[in-house]
C-alpha cells in the first residue's frame, strides 16, 4: 500500500474511532485485501471472505470436535460449499478418520455453513485453507521464507497457531506474528 493510502487509511481509522466505530484487525486486513485485489486484477481469484472470521456465537460441539486434532478453523475462512465438502468427507479427513455421528455432523455443518464466508466468488470450493489465493498471497516466498514450513515447531502451513498466537480466536493480525526460531 502506498504511503498516501496508508495515511488515508489511518485517518479513516482515527475518524471511525472518534465516532465510536471500531473494527477488528482481521476486518481492517480484509478491507485492505479488497482494495489490493481490485487494483491487481480481482479479489484473489474471487476470494473475498465477507463475514468476519470469528462468528459472534460459538458452537461447543464444533469447538470440541475440531480442536481435538488441530485448531478449530474459523468458519469465515472458507465458503459454505467448502465446509459442506469437508464435513461430508470426515471419514477420510486429510488422512484421518474424523467421522462423527449423524446429529453432531449435522449440527457442526450447519454452524460452519451459516458462518462461512458470504462473498466468495471463486469458481472452486477448496478443501484446504492453504489452497486459497488469499492464503497463498499472504504466505508466499516474498513474505515467508519457505524453510519455515520445515521447522519442527511449524510442520505445515496448516498450523496457524505456530506463528499466529491468537489464531484460535480468528485473530491473524500481522503485528502479532511470532515466527518460531
Amino acid at each position: 500500500m502506498s504511503m498516501h493510502k496508508q495515511k488515508n487509511f489511518r485517518m479513516l481509522a482515527v475518524a471511525l474511532l472518534a465516532m465510536g466505530v471500531t473494527m477488528s484487525a482481521a476486518q481492517a486486513d480484509d478491507d485492505r485485501d479488497e482494495r489490493y485485489g481490485e487494483k491487481h486484477g480481482g479479489k484473489y481469484g474471487g476470494e473475498n471472505r465477507g463475514k468476519p472470521l470469528q462468528p459472534a456465537q460459538t458452537n461447543a460441539k464444533f469447538q470440541k470436535e475440531c480442536s481435538d486434532c488441530h485448531i478449530a478453523y474459523m468458519p469465515g475462512l472458507l465458503p459454505a460449499e467448502s465446509w459442506r465438502k469437508v464435513m461430508a468427507g470426515l471419514d477420510k479427513h486429510f488422512g484421518s478418520d474424523a467421522s462423527l455421528d449423524a446429529q453432531d455432523n449435522k449440527e457442526i455443518t450447519a454452524f460452519l455453513v451459516n458462518n462461512a464466508s458470504n462473498r466468495w466468488n471463486a469458481p472452486t470450493a477448496p478443501l484446504k485453507i492453504t489452497e486459497t489465493a488469499w492464503f497463498k498471497r499472504k504466505h508466499d516466498s516474498h513474505e515467508i521464507n519457505p524453510a519455515i514450513w520445515k521447522n519442527p515447531q511449524v510442520k505445515s502451513p496448516a498450523n496457524c497457531a505456530a506463528c499466529h498466537p491468537r489464531a484460535e480466536r480468528g485473530d491473524f493480525n500481522e503485528h502479532d506474528i511470532r515466527m518460531p526460531k
